[in-house]
This record gives structure tokens, C-alpha cells and sequence, in this order.
């Protein structure tokens, strides 16, 4: 699994004109499921997404997690398009994980972060979506399960 994870003072994903799903300080979360992946990501990815400390500190240091800097709000965007292969100038998707891989995997990122007493917001598998956010730093990173 892979996971773009951005620090925001605010986030939102909108569809068919209306917003699904908002959120305020937390992070905005784009996940991407390989066709490899497994429960054991899942629940991998999620522990570190909830987990990391990138929020100062009194002092100002990079060393505060989510919910001790009250911002345990997550908005969970599914984002195939992590796993693009762009070796051409097409991407192409095929390590992607096909809907019936995916779509419990993405459910039980949610699942796992919301039993860890995290908000979460969602956009919908597979549809068209606007996401907004307004990034605090900014500060981005980049988790892959192959690598943690």
C-alpha cells in the first residue's frame, strides 16, 4: 500500500457538486492498494499513519502524533493512481489492485484508523471526485508498506 499523507488545517472531497466528506486540522490521506497487498498492510499502513509525529511540539520540533496535537481528523481518499506505472507516457495501472482486492482493503484502513479514535471522513471507491485542502507546513509524506 502506498500513502500520500499531508498535513491540513482543513480538507474536503466533493462529488456530483455536493461535499461528501470534510474535515479540519488532521491530515488528508490519498491511499493506494497494489495487487500484492493484504490485511497486514492494511492494518501496517494504518498504524503509521496514525501513529506519525509531525506536529510541533511547545518547542517547535517535528514530535507531536494526531490526537496529542488535537488533530485527530483523517480524510481517506482511494488514489489507484499511486501504483502508475509511467515508464511510457501513458500511465498504465495493472499493479493496481482490481475493486474486489481493493475495496475491503481501503475499508479496513478506515476501520482500523476509527477503532484508534481517529474522525474519519471518506470520498466514494471509484467515483469522480474534487478533493481540496489546505496544507499546514506544508508537510507531506510518502509511506509504502514495502518500506516500513
Amino acid at each position: 500500500m502506498r500513502a500520500v499523507v499531508t498535513r491540513v488545517d482543513s480538507a474536503s472531497v466533493e462529488i456530483a457538486g455536493k461535499i461528501h466528506g470534510q474535515i479540519g486540522r488532521g491530515f488528508l490521506v490519498l491511499l493506494g492498494v497494489h495487487e500484492d497487498d493484504t490485511e497486514n498492510e492494511a492494518k501496517k499502513i494504518a498504524d503509521k499513519i496514525c501513529g506519525l509525529r509531525i506536529f510541533e511540539d511547545e518547542e517547535g520540533k517535528i514530535n507531536v502524533n494526531p490526537v496529542n496535537a488535537g488533530a485527530a481528523s483523517l480524510l481517506i481518499i482511494s488514489q489507484f493512481t499511486l501504483f502508475a506505472d509511467c515508464r511510457s507516457r501513458r500511465p498504465g495501472f495493472s499493479h493496481a489492485a482490481r475493486p474486489e482486492t481493493a475495496i475491503p482493503l481501503y475499508e479496513l484502513v478506515i476501520d482500523e484508523c476509527r477503532a484508534r479514535g481517529f474522525r474519519v471522513e471518506t470520498g466514494v471507491f471509484g467515483e469522480k471526485m474534487l478533493v481540496s485542502s489546505v496544507n499546514e507546513g506544508p508537510f507531506t509524506i510518502i509511506l509504502d508498506t514495502k518500506e516500513l
